[in-house]
């Protein structure tokens, strides 16, 4: 199959911020202070790796079973493996504790790798009183490592989890936002906010931008490309299927609107391959990375300042798994944000892409960096389709380099490479395989075999 993709430098489209790319942790994982820790030199590489700044989201279905215990002795995970994954959201919750040993410890933990912090407050079981007093600690000791708090998880799910009664709407947990972000600002004056925090409900993101669009810094929601992981119909094929991502095209129109409205960015600050924790067979394997990687220049060609991919502990769709026991690895999901992820702190630019017989599965993105220097993604989700594209731009000239993302199979989920390199131990990861382009007469030919992904580097235009 061939393919032409015209790049318009003259044409820019949104900034993908320098902490654009972000990952997203339960809030029962603080009760194992441990992991999150400086000490943590493992989970610290992974993270570092994946992005030189970044954001951490605490939050998730725990967050409305977690309690600020200022007295409590934290739990060790010395004694186990100290790890909280995503949360199902069926069957019992454990109540789980959060100390200052854990906030203190998080800390460190931002520093090392240099990232910050969104942190939920329990909305679900707690009171205005618990949530302010946590606020206080959690705000003086993240200190400028704290972007803002968010109040409650996914609360347009309250009346279908038990949390609260069938009726429960947007009215009932304006109220209640409204309640808890009172008692913050009457201890934090200063103190930054973010939400909804809802599961998909767009509806609600518009009226919190009308409502609080003065009182927050930042407006977020969730998205999952399938579930649950019993439906069998839940299968590679669907999740990099271009007709999958109908939330993307029915809501983000809503979500702009609501961005250009209440003049604040917007982050999608929970996402994955399939609700309930994921799908062994899709989520673990290399099709989650073509997945993955394509979702976060999508969101970013949609002008979203972020995006935060959910995990934790051994989560069927967790980018990084592991536990202090047994150190952490780097799932397939991984090296997908890593190689969207050279993309940020650079500017979007007009891409046409024309790809006949190529059914949707070919997607291209394209971005200018200050010196002028370009880069372009490819991803080609075909199973069974190479195409060759020709990138198209007034004046390319010059030598370029090429970095795969690839393995052997889309249903793999082993031997998972990106510029034929694996991510280290320590989360190290340097291009050690490169594809060496030409560009002449404003053309460059590239090739991208099925199920695999290519980013161009393209430094000269005359």
């Amino acid at each position: 199959m061939t393919a032409s993709l015209q790049l318009d430098p003259a044409k820019p489209g949104p900034a993908i911020d320098a902490e654009f790319t972000g990952l997203s942790y339960e809030t029962a994982q603080l009760a194992y202070p441990d992991f999150f820790a400086a000490t943590n030199g493992e989970l610290v590489g992974y993270v570092k790796g994946l992005a030189k700044r970044g954001v951490l989201r605490i939050g998730g279905n725990t967050s409305e079973y977690a309690f600020w215990s200022p007295e409590a002795a934290p739990a060790q995970g010395h004694g186990g493996p100290g790890i909280a994954g995503p949360d199902k959201g069926h069957g019992e919750h454990r109540q789980t504790q959060t100390t200052p040993t854990a906030i203190r410890n998080l800390r460190e933990f931002l520093d090392a790798t240099g990232w910050r912090c969104l942190y939920g407050l329990n909305l679900g079981k707690g009171t205005p009183e618990q949530a302010a007093a946590e606020a206080v600690f959690v705000a003086n000791t993240l200190g400028d490592k704290l972007i803002a708090f968010q109040i409650g998880n996914e609360a347009d799910l309250y009346h279908h989890n038990g949390l609260r009664t069938p009726d429960y709407a947007y009215a009932a947990f304006a109220k209640e936002w409204r309640r808890f972000f009172d008692a913050v600002r009457g201890r934090l004056p200063e103190a930054k906010f973010a939400g909804p925090d809802v599961s998909g409900t767009e509806t609600w993101v518009r009226e919190f931008a009308d409502e609080f669009g003065k009182d927050v810094v930042l407006l977020t929601s969730h998205y999952y490309a399938e579930g649950p992981p019993t439906n069998p119909d839940m299968t590679i094929e669907r999740l990099l299927s271009p007709s999958n991502p109908r939330w993307i095209g029915k809501n983000i129109p809503a979500l702009q609107a609501a961005m250009a409205s209440s003049h604040l960015p917007y982050r999608l600050d929970e996402t994955n391959s399939c609700y309930a924790g994921g799908k062994q067979g899709v989520s673990n394997t290399f099709a989650s990375a073509l997945w993955a990687g394509d979702l976060m220049l999508q969101m970013a060609a949609a002008g979203a300042s972020g995006i935060n991919f959910h995990g934790g502990g051994y989560g069927w769709y967790a980018p990084i798994v592991g536990d202090l026991q047994n150190g952490f690895t780097a799932r397939p999901e991984y090296y997908g944000i890593l190689m969207a992820a050279q993309m940020v702190d650079s500017r979007l630019i007009a891409a046409q892409l024309e790809a006949d017989g190529m059914d949707g599965l070919l997607t291209a993105y394209a971005s200018s960096s200050a010196n002028g220097a370009m880069k372009v993604a490819l991803f080609n989700k075909s199973a069974d389709k190479a195409v060759s594209v020709t990138i198209k731009a007034a004046g390319l000239a010059g030598p370029a380099v090429g970095y795969r993302l690839a393995a052997p199979r889309l249903d793999g989920t082993q031997d998972v490479t990106f510029a034929g390199s694996v991510v280290g131990a320590d989360g190290a990861w340097r291009p050690e395989i490169t594809v060496q382009l030409s560009a002449a007469d404003g053309a460059l030919a590239c090739s991208v075999p099925a199920g695999s992904a290519l980013l161009v580097e393209m430094n000269d235009r005359h």
